[in-house]
């Protein structure tokens, strides 16, 4: 049974009665290279503001003792201690043995395939610390933290607070780290093995990355980039939020089978598939760099400063993902990072915010498990996106002045949104409240259609929502109007040629205006220059909306956008197109004619290979069969354009890989693709989808690839295969055995599902929606990724996500809107094939 779920009134009663004065934890990972057990010694240190009251404490890991002011106490029921008869101060002593650590919640033990050591690392967001060690799991209830680590003689171990002080004794060694700062139980963490290490003093920082041995060239390689990045971002957060970073060592480690990136205090936890096995792409240095410093801003949103309760999450998610694009733009290399928001998240953030996964950036969250369904597109990219628009709307000199501000107020505390409203109200002098209520209050997207003068918005509960925009006006350059009234001519037929199209493509659109509207209705009056062949509604991207051309700028959308002269205006445009592809008011051929525009014009090579993807997204899961071969032909004119480029050579062998639609063409990329190891595994997964012979040039890669993981790439080979007793084999490991770390599911998945496929996948509805009352199992990660990457793309009728939907109204939350987001995409993919 699981254990209860922390509900909001629960912990606001909690809080009220007691107040944590320290954490000090001893863990003992000895027995970890041959078995599964932790041992965990937790003495929590307390006080009662009603002496004789009862509260409880949470420990989910299975109790060997538990004591409370020196009594025996019973064992937890439902993952709850109870504790009666509390004191002014009280000492609560708890020893547990965890021995699920590798399927559970909280502390993981990894073996890696390429050598067999042993890793172990922990991750406790959002309440899962009390699967490891008693506490009180509730992101208000903060408190230093004091660990004591013994770990086997060999490995190194990692924590919040820095410089350990180590002894060897019988031949194991016990890593004593110092106090922590006042913190959640979720900013903790503790890692360990017989890690690879890199450091380095840059800016006064003393800076540490850690990794498993076997990916040592990979983070030898990396390691300068890493540095470079971490460094910027420590100084921009330290001028902007008012606040440098007060502890000098900051370390990032990247660790097997974890999902995604954890900003624990001062001890950053990375899967390790962000150490890219062969060289990055430079959309995957960006990406890099971005959430690098999403983790980072955590330590100010989150960490130093951290929420109240779940319904803030977005204080910490919300504002983490805009800081870090707004630190990558201002900070690093990086400039264009904001089209990369709009390429990616944003795109995705629109759909979900247009179906049944949309809600209110904050919204209530009755409990824990609640809030573990909401780390998601509306939390995440919408918010960041909303974040800008308020950072536009009282100016960025008010923004940062209400930042300083807000963390001078509350650091090491706890906070609420009308703390953060107050503090940039104040400095800004804008009223706040309706820009509050519109934008964090309610679900959905404004869209906007500009008329006769006119720029026309409706809401999702009326008027739009008090914001302000910029619209760009446009003309073509005198020399290419005819050119482009050709393109435009040609895009209106949706299976003209790749490359005719590319051919009539148009040299450039000017702007001759750009005017800002600042949005108070339905309907505002706006002086734009007459004579536009263009305007483009939310040029520079500076709010979160959706746009409806008119019929002439739609056709130039379509057939000419890569014509405009900036990335951002250019992202805006497939923003545009792209959305009425999922809306059904454009086709995917008018999607990829958009995406090819632009990809032969983008100066920006962070958002090339995301086009790239799109494009390939468009014609391989949202286009029939009878248009899927002409789009993919589209897709490889582009790439081959593209491979003409150095620097651009590498994401262009991918596109012409996956665009390949005949083993003759693959014969012909073969020989410039095998030095690469990834690329020659697509090869691999190509050959074996269009039906070749795979397994001796399968064992022949493994042999040569130094990549720990390489067989979960070559079980991605068999994934593709139009056989049902591999695909059944590939079902097995994933679904049932779950053999497959979390970080190479999707790779697997993704061959797995495979356009012409549909009659040998026929069946794995049935087989997925069976397993959706278990595929919580594991926390919160595991519970997304096997929700979203099982969910089935091709072999299921009309009615399939409509099922799903309705089968996983029982599921546990974090499932349930995982689904209800994969299923809907799944539906408008349907009907876009039809």
């Amino acid at each position: 049974m699981s254990p209860r779920s922390l509900t909001q009134s629960e912990a606001v009663e909690r809080a009220a009665l007691i107040a944590v004065e320290r954490y000090d934890i001893a863990v003992d990972l000895t027995d970890l290279p041959t078995g599964p057990a932790v041992a965990c010694v937790s003495t929590v240190t307390f006080m009662c503001r009603s002496p004789g009251a009862q509260t409880f404490a949470d420990c989910v890991a299975p109790v060997v003792s538990a004591t409370l002011n020196g009594e025996q106490l019973p064992p937890p029921v439902d993952g709850r201690l109870a504790l009666t008869g509390l004191r002014e101060r009280n000492i609560l002593r708890v020893e547990s043995v965890q021995s699920d650590t590798t399927d559970g919640p909280g502390v993981h033990k990894a073996v890696d395939p390429g050598d067999g050591e042993v890793y172990v690392w922990t991750t406790f967001a959002p309440d899962e610390a009390r699967y490891l060690f008693a506490c009180f799991d509730q992101p208000d209830l903060k408190a230093p933290h004091a660990f004591v680590v013994t770990a086997p003689e060999a490995w190194t171990v990692t924590s919040n607070s820095g410089d350990a002080v180590v002894e060897a004794r019988d031949g194991v060694r016990e890593w004593t780290f110092p106090d922590t700062p006042t913190l959640s139980t979720y900013n903790c963490v503790v890692n360990a093995g017989p890690f690879h290490q890199v450091r380095r003093s840059v800016g006064g920082y003393d800076l540490g990355l850690f990794c498993r041995r076997s990916l040592a060239p990979m983070l030898d390689r990396d390691a300068d980039e890493i540095f470079t990045v971490t460094a910027q971002g420590l100084e921009f957060f330290g001028d902007v939020f008012g606040r440098p970073f007060p502890q000098r060592r900051y370390d990032q480690v990247f660790v097997p089978e974890f999902g995604g990136a954890m900003e624990n205090w001062g001890c950053v936890t990375w899967e390790d598939t962000f150490l890219r096995r062969s060289a990055p792409t430079p959309a995957e240095q960006e990406f890099f760099a971005v959430v690098m410093l999403h983790e980072m801003s955590h330590m100010w949103f989150g960490n130093l400063v951290t929420m109240r309760w779940w319904d803030d999450l977005w204080l910490n998610e919300a504002f983490a993902e805009f800081a870090c694009f707004w630190a990558a733009a201002h900070a690093t290399r990086h400039t264009d990072a904001w089209v990369g928001l709009l390429a990616g998240g944003k795109l995705v953030a629109y759909q979900s915010d247009q179906g049944p996964l949309s809600h209110p950036i904050r919204q209530p969250v009755r409990d824990v498990a609640e809030a573990a369904g909401i780390f998601d597109e509306i939390t995440y990219p919408k918010g960041a996106a909303v974040l800008r628009q308020l950072m536009t709307y009282v100016g960025e000199d008010n923004f940062v002045a209400g930042m300083k501000t807000y963390f001078a107020r509350h650091a090491w505390g706890s906070t609420t949104l009308q703390d953060l409203i107050d503090a940039l109200a104040t400095v800004s002098g804008r009223d706040l409240d309706a820009w509050r209520a519109g934008w964090l209050d309610m679900a959905g997207v404004d869209r906007f259609v500009l008329s006769e003068g006119t720029l026309s918005g409706r809401g999702p509960a009326g008027p739009p929502r008090p914001q302000v925009l910029a619209i760009g006006s446009y003309v073509f350059a005198a020399d290419t109007q005819t050119r482009a009234a050709d393109t435009i001519a040609h895009a209106t037929n949706n299976l003209t040629s790749a490359a005719e199209t590319l051919a009539h493509a148009p040299d450039s659109l000017v702007r001759v205006a750009l005017t800002t509207v600042d949005v108070r209705g339905p309907r505002t009056p706006v002086d734009l220059p007459g004579g536009a062949d263009l305007h483009l509604i939310n040029d520079e991207d500076l709010s979160f909306i959706t746009a409806r051309p008119s019929p002439g700028d739609r056709a130039i959308l379509v057939g000419a956008a890569g014509s405009l002269p900036t990335a951002v205006s250019r992202g805006v445009a497939v923003a545009t197109v792209w959305d009425m592809l999922t809306n059904g008011e454009a086709t995917p051929a008018e999607a990829v004619r958009c995406l090819a525009s632009v990809l032969a014009t983008e100066t920006s090579d962070g958002v090339i290979e995301q086009y790239l993807r799109r494009a390939g997204d468009a014609a391989e899961f949202w286009a029939g069969d009878a248009h899927r071969r002409a789009l993919m032909d589209t897709l490889r004119a582009v790439c081959a354009q593209l491979a003409e480029q150095p620097g651009r050579r590498q994401v262009a062998l991918r596109g012409l890989v996956r665009s390949a639609t005949t083993l003759d063409t693959l014969d012909r990329l073969a020989p410039e693709l095998t030095s690469d190891a990834d690329l020659a595994w697509r090869v691999l997964e190509r050959r074996a989808e269009l039906g070749d012979q795979t397994d001796f040039p399968v064992r022949d890669l493994l042999a040569r690839d130094s990549d720990p993981d390489a067989s979960f790439r070559a079980l991605a080979v068999r994934a593709a295969r139009p056989d049902a007793d591999e695909k059944a084999a590939v079902w097995q490991a994933v679904a049932v055995d779950r053999s497959v770390p979390v970080t190479m599911i999707g790779a697997v998945m993704r061959a797995f599902w495979r356009p012409g496929q549909e009659a040998i996948l026929a069946g794995y509805g049935e087989r997925y929606l069976s397993l959706l009352p278990s595929l919580d199992r594991g926390g919160m990660i595991p519970a997304m990724v096997y929700s979203s990457r099982l969910l089935p793309r091709f072999g299921v009728t009309a009615d399939f996500p409509g099922r799903a939907q309705r089968a996983v109204a029982g599921a546990a939350p974090v499932v349930r809107q995982t689904v209800l987001g994969y299923a809907d995409e799944l539906s408008r993919m349907l009907r876009a094939r039809g």
